[in-house]
C-alpha cells in the first residue's frame, strides 16, 4: 500500500467501526501516481518515491522519465541489482542515452563483474553524457579500473590518458596509471600495503607521461627506476616514453626491461620497430627472432620479423613470416602494408597492388568507425 495513503486510510476507516458506510476508494491513475512520485523525490523521502515510482510503472511501463528515476533512487539506495533491472528497461526505451548505459556499467562494477562494466561504460561514453563532466569522469576512471581488473592494461591507458590531461592530481587517477603501467590486476583498496609506494611512483611517472608533461615525467621515471630498478615493466615504461624523443636512451631502458624480465613481448616489440625505423636491420632482426620465440601466434612477432628479413636482403622468407601476420590478423590494415611492401621488394607488382587496396579498404572501415591507428602492432603506449 503506498505510504503516501495510510493517513487518509485510516481516517477513512475509522466510522465503520461505529457502523458507517464505507466508501470504496477510487482506482489510482497514472497521473497522480507519477505527482506522488515526484512530490517524494523532491521531498527526498525515497522509500515513498521509489514506491511510487514503481506504482506509476505498473499503470505505464515505458515510462522513460520514471524508470530512469526509479533507477537513481534504487541505485543511491545501493540497491543495484533493482537499479540495474530499471536501467536496462529504461534503455529499451531509450537506447541511445550514455548516461543509462554508465549507470548500468555502475551497477555491474560494484557487483563484481568487471567485463560486463567495461562493456556498458565504453558503450556510455561513445554515446555521451550531455555535457557532464562529473559523471564522464567517473565513468573514465571505472572504466579503466574495470580494464585493469580484467588484464586490458593497454587499453586502460586509453580513459587514463584523457584523465591525467584533465584530473592529473586526482589519487584514483594516480593509482589506476600505477597498477595498469605494472600489469597489476587490482582495484587501489586491494593493492597491499608494501606495494603502495611502488604503485604510487609509477602512477605519478605514468600520469606526467600520458599528461604530455615531459620534464616533470622524466624525472619522476628517473627516480622510479633508482628505487625500483628490479621491479618489472619500470623499465618498459620508461622506454617508451623515451621513445618519443630518445631512441638510444629509449632502445637501452627496453633491453634493461628485458634483463629483469625475459618475457616482456611488449618491449621485445618497441625494440625490434624502433630498431628497424633506425635501419639498424641485423640487430633488429636479432630482437624479432627473440620475439617469435616468446610469442609464435602474436601477429606482431611475424611482421616484425618479416619486416627485417626483408631489408637484410632474406625477402622471400620475410615474405612468409608476413603472410603468417596476416593469416593471424586479417582484419589488420598495417599487416596489409607491410605485406604490400614486402611484395613490391620481391617485383610482385600485382600482389603489391592487391594488399595496397585491401589496406585502403580496411582502414577506411576503421576511419568510418571512429578507431585509430595502433601505435606499434597491437600495443597501445601511452
Amino acid at each position: 500500500m503506498p505510504i503516501a495513503l495510510l493517513p487518509l486510510l485510516t481516517i477513512l476507516t475509522l466510522p465503520a467501526a461505529a457502523g458507517a458506510p464505507v466508501q470504496a476508494a477510487a482506482p489510482e491513475t497514472f497521473e497522480s501516481a507519477a505527482r506522488r512520485a515526484q512530490t517524494a523525490r523532491d521531498a527526498a523521502r525515497d522509500p515513498e518515491a521509489i514506491a511510487a515510482y514503481q506504482a506509476a510503472l505498473a499503470l505505464r511501463p515505458e515510462w522513460d522519465e520514471g524508470l530512469w528515476y526509479l533507477g537513481t533512487l534504487l541505485y543511491q539506495g545501493g540497491r543495484r541489482e533493482e537499479a540495474d533491472a530499471a536501467f536496462a528497461r529504461f534503455l529499451q526505451v531509450k537506447p541511445q542515452v550514455g548516461a543509462g548505459w554508465v549507470l548500468r556499467g555502475f551497477c555491474a562494477f560494484e557487483s563484481g563483474d568487471y567485463k560486463a562494466a567495461s562493456d556498458r561504460l565504453h558503450r556510455g561514453l561513445g554515446l555521451g553524457l550531455a555535457g557532464n563532466a562529473e559523471l564522464d569522469a567517473l565513468a573514465r576512471l571505472r572504466l579503466a579500473l574495470a580494464l585493469v581488473k580484467t588484464y586490458g592494461f593497454e587499453l586502460a591507458l586509453q580513459p587514463l590518458t584523457i584523465l591525467a590531461r584533465s584530473t592529473p592530481e586526482k589519487p584514483e587517477v594516480v593509482s589506476a596509471t600505477g597498477l595498469a603501467l605494472l600489469r597489476t590486476a587490482l582495484l587501489p583498496a586491494e593493492i597491499p600495503a608494501e606495494r603502495q609506494d611502488l604503485v604510487q611512483k609509477t602512477g605519478r611517472a605514468g600520469v606526467f607521461h600520458l599528461a604530455d608533461r615531459g620534464a616533470e615525467a622524466e624525472r619522476a621515471y628517473a627516480e622510479l627506476v633508482a628505487a625500483y630498478p628490479y621491479e618489472p615493466w619500470i623499465h618498459y615504461a620508461q622506454g617508451v616514453f623515451l621513445l618519443r624523443t630518445d631512441s638510444e636512451r629509449a632502445v637501452a631502458a627496453l633491453r634493461l626491461e628485458l634483463q629483469v624480465n625475459p618475457g616482456n613481448i611488449l618491449a621485445c616489440l618497441d625494440i625490434a620497430f624502433e630498431l628497424l625505423k633506425l635501419q639498424r636491420n641485423e640487430e633488429a632482426r636479432t630482437a624479432a627472432e627473440r620475439a617469435v620465440e616468446i610469442s609464435p601466434t602474436l601477429f606482431a612477432t611475424h611482421v616484425a620479423l618479416g619486416r627485417a628479413l626483408v631489408e637484410t636482403g632474406e625477402v622471400d622468407r620475410g615474405i612468409r613470416e608476413i603472410e603468417r601476420a596476416v593469416q593471424l590478423a586479417p582484419e589488420s590494415p598495417e599487416v596489409h602494408f607491410a605485406l604490400a611492401r614486402a611484395y613490391a621488394r620481391a617485383g610482385r607488382e600485382p600482389d603489391a597492388a592487391r594488399e595496397r587496396a585491401t589496406f585502403a579498404r580496411l582502414e577506411q572501415e576503421r576511419t568510418a568507425a571512429g578507431g585509430t591507428a595502433p601505435d606499434g602492432f597491437g600495443e597501445v603506449r601511452p
